[in-house]
């Protein structure tokens, strides 16, 4: 967006202290097409998948501050073109798997994210930010279900790519 200041990150920093209720409503179908062609934006710019996932969760009644948090998205990816996943030759062909998750980091259901990311050699080869399915009662079982998870995409990785190299 021209004529509009730098951002450096990808999402507002207050983001869980923002208050909503009182906000006044936007055009559902303006901000539901904006939010699809982010989405279609994550599957090469990994950096805004989370930010994108939090404000996929208001397309039925979307804010005007949820549209700001998204208009922010559009001026936080022209300022970042530069960065990108570079996938290079190199002798270390293993999977390296990093796993994430908060307890109750939903302030409207209580319900906890699970992140993780895959890489296979020098890139990035797979990520996740989701929404468990089921509000956890400890963090401890919110780290079980973050872990059960991750075990799944690397039990798949792996069967993926022996057949890949047989």
């Amino acid at each position: 967006m021209q004529g509009c200041r730098p951002m450096f990150t990808p999402m507002i920093t207050n983001w869980k202290k923002i208050d909503a209720s009182s906000d006044k409503d936007v055009n559902p179908t303006l901000y539901r097409q904006l939010i699809g062609s982010l989405i279609y934006l994550v599957n090469i710019r990994p950096d805004i998948c989370f930010v994108v996932n939090m404000l996929s969760q208001f397309m039925v009644e979307p804010k005007s501050v949820h549209w700001a948090a998204a208009r922010h998205i559009l001026i936080y990816v022209p300022n970042i073109v530069e960065y990108g996943l570079r996938y290079t030759r190199g002798d270390d062909v293993r999977i390296c798997g990093f796993k994430d998750s908060d307890w109750a980091g939903s302030s409207v259901d209580k319900k906890s994210t699970a992140r993780y990311c895959f890489s296979f050699g020098s890139g990035m080869v797979s990520w996740c930010s989701r929404k468990q399915k089921s509000v956890a009662l400890s963090s401890v079982v919110v780290e079980y279900m973050a872990a059960s998870t991750t075990m799944c995409e690397t039990i798949w990785l792996r069967k993926l790519l022996v057949s890949l190299f047989r």
